[in-house]
């Protein structure tokens, strides 16, 4: 069996933890941004994983892109759930991780494209 990569391993605990956070969430009754956050989160890992069994570079590039652009989209939903006060739960340790995640994520992308 293939060892994880980082990427593979943050952004699968990322997608636990932003689990947690939908649950806590819902608890508090917001569900419409709670929901787009869980599909944008989980999204990143999905995607991450696709690339892993990536048929060319160029299929690699594409799904990590993705990944990417999904992991810009979850840090805009934490943003606004920081800064709305909908709720009251501190997600600045989420928006960091998101933060490290989008710059793995963009190495991936710049170092692929420039071995193509």
């Amino acid at each position: 069996m293939r060892q994880e990569s980082l990427i593979q391993k943050s952004s699968f605990q990322f997608s636990l933890d932003s689990i947690k956070l939908y649950k806590e969430l819902v608890t508090q009754n917001e569900y419409v941004l709670s929901k787009q956050l869980l599909r944008s989160d989980t999204s990143i890992g999905a995607n991450v994983e696709e690339a892993g069994a990536a048929q060319s570079k160029r299929d690699l590039i594409a799904k990590m892109s993705i990944s990417s652009k999904e992991a810009h989209e979850t840090r805009y939903w934490l943003r606004l759930l920081n800064e709305s006060d909908l709720v009251d739960i501190d997600v600045s340790d989420l928006f960091d991780e998101s933060n490290q995640i989008i710059n793995i994520l963009t190495k991936i992308v710049k170092t692929s494209q420039g071995n193509s």
